[in-house]
């Protein structure tokens, strides 16, 4: 039983970071396509308190619970392929979105903070705005090939 909730708190915390990755990313570009400051703005805000609630606590119950249940069942991290590339592609998403993402949303915040009351977007932040959807994307791509190859185990990864 144990084994089985910590594979669940595993996969709790996957939906809730891909879930959160692509619903954030569709309505960031619906309210930045409105070009209305108070959209955009509340719409920057949201992706700023999504990403530390519902990013933050899913890699860290991905995390969690993917030790748990490895730990419970006894597996080798480094010697069983698939496990050590799933945490791999899992931590360069990782530091992607720390070292790139996360810096590139304070910006953007700070920006949406100052034109959401009133005024025009800057030039400036619809050039970071584009930055973040080309890195975002680029960031969910080993992040998703993490959650394959956590699901099919492919032999000689």
């Amino acid at each position: 039983m144990a084994y089985e909730t910590a594979k669940f708190i595993h996969i709790i915390g996957i939906i809730m970071l891909l879930g959160n990755v692509t619903a954030t990313a569709i309505w960031k570009f619906f309210a930045d396509r409105s070009k209305d400051a108070k959209i955009v703005g509340f719409g920057q805000r949201l992706v700023t308190l999504t990403d530390w609630s519902l990013t933050v606590w899913g890699a860290a119950l991905t995390i969690i619970g993917g030790y748990g249940a490895a730990l419970i069942a006894r597996m080798d991290l480094v010697g069983e392929r698939w496990l050590l590339w799933g945490q791999i592609l899992f931590v360069v998403s990782g530091l992607l979105w720390l070292g790139i993402l996360v810096p590139l949303q304070i910006r953007l915040a700070r920006m949406a903070k100052r034109f959401q009351a009133g005024g025009d977007i800057p030039d400036a932040y619809w050039r970071a705005s584009r930055w973040w959807f080309i890195v975002g994307l680029l960031i969910t791509v080993p992040l998703v090939a993490a959650a394959w190859v956590m699901v099919v185990k492919p032999n000689g990864f």
